[in-house]
């Protein structure tokens, strides 16, 4: 798989990484062995970069990925984790962000995940506030200092906050929703991302499986799942869930994606192929909720580049589509 750095970490990464929310919680329940299999599938395919969170599962997903990497000491030498500390706070307020806080919650993940270094950890999706004040960066640079992290970066919702945090000398990465029903990031968060040598991990690349070209408008989720009980933002930000996107407008939306398809390719790899082809993508997350989806979306990545008729056609989709109802809201 074709590696980039991953930003002011310094490490190489693959282009497909695994994203591992659904392997603690809010996607339906994953059995153990069904997500220890994920993970070997994805670490079979070339996948050297896992994105987590302490609050998945409440620590269920980072320690999953710990056992599995325990159990495989060769690909613990070659694959990057990133975690996630904040959501923890209750309730999610500024005042939250503390070093004491950070340190107790990034002390839960190196358990969780048994590391006695962290190699990179996200402050997840915080008050905007937290990423405008000094006090945040000198107590991250701290948790380094102290050998906690290795390194850290910001996930956002906006892309205002994304800016925000490129503009801090010590952030190595940026986490953001970007996928082919959310392209606002490629205007400016890109472009100030690489100026600065920050490192850009793309997030809900499927737009909540939308993407994938496999869901209709009798589709039903798990009451578990995030996609039946978040649609209107009822438990955390709606643009974690499609995007976004009302549900019936991604569907039709997703249908005219579905028809770009190349031969020999899923519609869900024709959405990867589109952000890794995006400059200053350092690597997208896709979930797996089996080996199979794990080795395709990982297969996503031999692609070749998508040709300037169906990026065109790509953007008009948005254009036509979907930019009314999320352009401006993130």
């Amino acid at each position: 798989m074709q590696t980039r750095t991953l930003g002011r970490t310094g490490r190489d990464v693959g282009v497909v990484g695994l994203g591992c929310w659904q392997l603690g919680a809010d996607w339906g329940e994953v059995a153990e062995d069904d997500a220890l299999a994920v993970l070997a599938a994805a670490a079979d395919a070339g996948v050297t970069f896992f994105d987590t969170a302490d609050v998945y599962g409440d620590g269920r997903s980072e320690t999953l990925i710990g056992r599995f990497l325990a159990d495989r000491p060769a690909d613990a030498a070659r694959i990057t984790v990133a975690t996630k500390m904040g959501r923890r706070a209750d309730p999610h307020v500024a005042e939250a962000y503390t070093l004491d806080a950070f340190r107790a919650w990034t002390d839960r993940s190196r358990s969780n995940l048994g590391v006695d270094t962290l190699d990179l950890v996200q402050l997840h999706c915080p008050p905007s506030v937290v990423l405008d004040r000094d006090a945040t960066y000198d107590a991250l640079d701290t948790l380094v200092q102290e050998g906690r992290v290795a390194a850290y970066g910001v996930s956002v919702e906006t892309v205002d906050e994304a800016l925000a945090a490129v503009a801090r000398p010590h952030v190595a990465s940026v986490q953001i929703i970007l996928n082919a029903f959310r392209r606002k990031p490629l205007e400016r968060v890109l472009p100030a991302a690489a100026e600065a040598g920050v490192g850009i991990i793309a997030r809900v690349p499927l737009a909540s499986g939308l993407l994938s070209g496999k869901y209709d408008e009798h589709t039903q989720f798990a009451a578990t799942d995030h996609r039946a009980y978040n649609r209107h933002g009822e438990a955390f930000d709606v643009g974690e869930t499609f995007s976004g996107v009302p549900y019936e407008v991604g569907v039709a939306a997703a249908r005219e994606v579905a028809a770009l398809t190349p031969e020999g390719a899923t519609t869900a790899q024709l959405a990867l192929r589109w952000i890794v082809d995006q400059p200053g993508v350092s690597t997208v997350i896709p979930g797996a909720r089996n080996p199979e989806q794990a080795r395709a979306n990982a297969a996503a990545a031999s692609l070749p580049a998508l040709d300037g008729a169906t990026q065109d056609a790509l953007r008009a989709i948005y254009d036509d589509r979907i930019r009314e109802h999320v352009h401006t809201r993130w």
